[in-house]
């Protein structure tokens, strides 16, 4: 399910109907899910990670870490035009939301210089609702 801009709910209410509660919640309220519950946190699956909402694929299980943080960490996304930044200064402090670039939806926030080893010193600290993981074999 990859959805086109024009296959999109265009309201509020019609994201309401396709979404779960709790998908509706974190990917167009921007809410978050508690730490370590998400169905991705933790997995080691190959594959691609795709928009909930939309199908759009965002990020790769290769670009995937452990960041012992609570929420599925990854180093970069797919490509940068999959996804889309937004200065955050909810919570007093400065963060960056990371959105789907296809259907705005709330993904989680992107954070840099937290010392990981990876070679781009970012961590995208996604939600796992607002991800669908399409394994592949290698």
């Amino acid at each position: 399910m990859d959805l086109s801009k024009t296959d999109l709910p265009q309201t509020e209410d019609e994201w309401r109907v396709r979404l779960t509660p709790a998908e509706f919640r974190v990917l167009r309220q921007a809410d978050t899910e508690a730490p370590f519950t998400g169905e991705y946190t933790d997995t080691k699956t190959k594959g691609v990670y795709r928009c909930r909402a939309c199908g759009a694929e965002l990020f790769t299980s290769d670009t995937k870490f452990d960041s012992h943080c609570g929420w599925p960490s990854f180093f970069q996304p797919l490509a940068e035009d999959r996804v889309r930044y937004i200065e955050d200064n909810s919570m007093g402090m400065r963060r960056v939301e990371v959105r789907c670039a296809n259907c705005d939806s709330h993904l989680g926030h992107v954070f840099e210089g937290e010392g990981y080893g990876t070679p781009t010193d970012q961590r995208y600290c996604i939600n796992s609702i607002s991800l669908t993981l399409e394994p592949r074999e290698d």
